[in-house]
């Protein structure tokens, strides 16, 4: 998708060959438009998914999934990194491990938010290790829900959670696929073919 990789190559800042920050449209502040045409790309390449839930975790998630739910017409559920007063019970449950916080949590979704009948698109940020986007899978596995695939904003190739995806059967589709960070530059995949 070419104006995400033209935002990343503009705003993004290379901090090491593992991280690259996009704090200024993705997870810190939020660039709408930006987030209007990533949902609109979700939405039209999960078109004929017959999708009933867009499932994705707090909060970075947030914003791409609501775009794309408003597109297909679907409600966003995302999942909790803390269990609030109100979500007592009736919940799926998975940890998460997160590289750049260098912690691992609890996500929870309540029960009455996903069922057995809903076809899923879970929707991420970032997938690198891949742990958020198991996490979210194996929610909707607990809710007996059909999985129709997942959708990352930005996929560091380079890091193995996309094709461990992938072995195992799962529709990965990035918009953005980094091949490579280094001295303060970001490489796609397919730049330079």
């Amino acid at each position: 998708m070419q104006p995400l990789k033209e935002k990343i190559r503009q705003e993004g800042k290379v901090l090491s060959s593992e991280i690259l920050k996009v704090d200024s449209f993705l997870n810190h502040q939020i660039d709408p438009v930006l987030m209007q045409q990533i949902g609109q790309e979700f939405a039209r390449r999960f078109a004929e998914d017959r999708i009933t839930r867009v499932l994705t975790i707090e909060s970075s998630g947030i914003a791409p999934s609501v775009m794309a739910g408003l597109v297909l017409g679907v409600p966003v559920v995302f999942a909790r990194k803390r269990k609030s007063l109100t979500l007592t019970d009736d919940f799926y449950e998975a940890k998460v491990y997160s590289f750049t916080k260098q912690e691992t949590n609890s996500i929870v979704v309540a029960k009455t938010h996903l069922t057995e009948a809903d076809k899923v698109l879970v929707i991420d940020d970032f997938l690198a290790n891949g742990q958020a986007a198991e996490g979210l899978i194996e929610i909707v596995r607990q809710a007996g829900a059909e999985l129709a695939g997942v959708g990352i904003v930005i996929e560091k190739s380079f890091q193995e959670g996309g094709k461990r995806l992938r072995e195992k059967g799962i529709r990965v589709e990035s918009l953005a696929e980094v091949a490579a960070l280094s001295e303060g530059k970001v490489t796609f995949v397919g730049d330079n073919e």
